[in-house]
């Protein structure tokens, strides 16, 4: 699942347009790590965040040779068929656990569907596509160190960049404790796999806690994909098979077509059409 999404640009998070998310001053790639470290230090600082954030996330870290690699083992084609695709990802058991998780949550997920307009049998598909309703792997890697190693690799320097401040970020606001900030090999964090700029752009506080939580809290984790979709222009009511604008906003979610008809087909089995 994430090796698709990072295939196809990383879900929605990795455009996302944030006021630190394209550092002014890009660190030097390459080279040393811990002088790049160093750099990136000063980066956050000049971002806003405190001393303190920076010091605990940066301490002793090193880089991740795991993450290179499965970043380097990626392609950027997809060899299946719709069909194909959509047959590992869709069968009866996930159909029925989406459909319990629509009566479980019935009150929240009309909460969510009145205020952002995205249909609940949209929501919980991704949610199902993306962890198993938050029971699947979410990933168990420590974020920062995820970040500042492809950050330091010169491919995508800049956007790595600008995703290891969010994650910084988050730390800062308290939305998660570092020990907590776990994640896939790209930074993916919680039950619908955010990268952190999304995370600060679309997360949504939606059980009042003051925290916006995506690894543990269902209403935010719901919240903030409905949010994610109606930012991008989701319009309450209309279709969203391929080829309507639905179709199209969901691109904020994931560019691939093949994954789009993958959550629209499921999100029709939820609703039974």
């Amino acid at each position: 699942m994430h090796s698709f999404r990072l295939v196809f640009a990383f879900c929605a998070s990795a455009l996302a347009v944030l006021a630190f998310a394209s550092p002014a001053r890009a660190a030097r790639c390459g080279g040393d790590f811990n002088a790049f470290i160093a750099a990136m230090s000063q980066e956050a600082a000049a971002a806003g965040i405190s001393q303190g954030v920076i010091s605990q996330a940066f301490a002793g870290i090193t880089q991740d040779p795991a993450v290179l690699a499965f970043d380097r083992r990626q392609r950027g084609t997809f060899n299946k068929s719709f069909e194909q695709y959509v047959s590992t990802r869709v069968g009866p058991g996930r159909i029925n656990m989406g459909r319990q998780m629509l009566l479980r949550h019935g009150s929240l997920l009309a909460r969510i569907e009145q205020k952002f307009g995205v249909p609940r049998e949209i929501v919980v598909a991704i949610w199902g596509l993306e962890s198993d309703f938050g029971k699947g792997d979410i990933g168990k890697l420590p974020v920062i160190r995820t970040l500042a190693t492809m950050a330091h690799d010169c491919r995508r320097t800049e956007l790595f960049q600008g995703e290891l401040l969010a994650a910084l970020k988050i730390v800062q606001r308290g939305d998660l404790p570092l020990r907590d900030l776990i994640g896939a090999f790209a930074g993916e964090i919680g039950q619908t796999q955010f990268l952190p700029s999304s995370y600060i752009k679309y997360g949504v506080d939606f059980d009042g806690n003051g925290h916006v939580d995506l690894r543990h809290s269902v209403p935010d984790v719901l919240a903030s994909t409905a949010n994610l979709l109606h930012t991008a222009g989701y319009k309450a009511g209309a279709p969203y098979d391929e080829g309507t604008a639905n179709f199209e906003a969901m691109r904020e979610w994931n560019r691939a077509t093949i994954y789009r008809k993958t959550i629209g087909y499921f999100a029709d089995r939820l609703a039974a059409r």
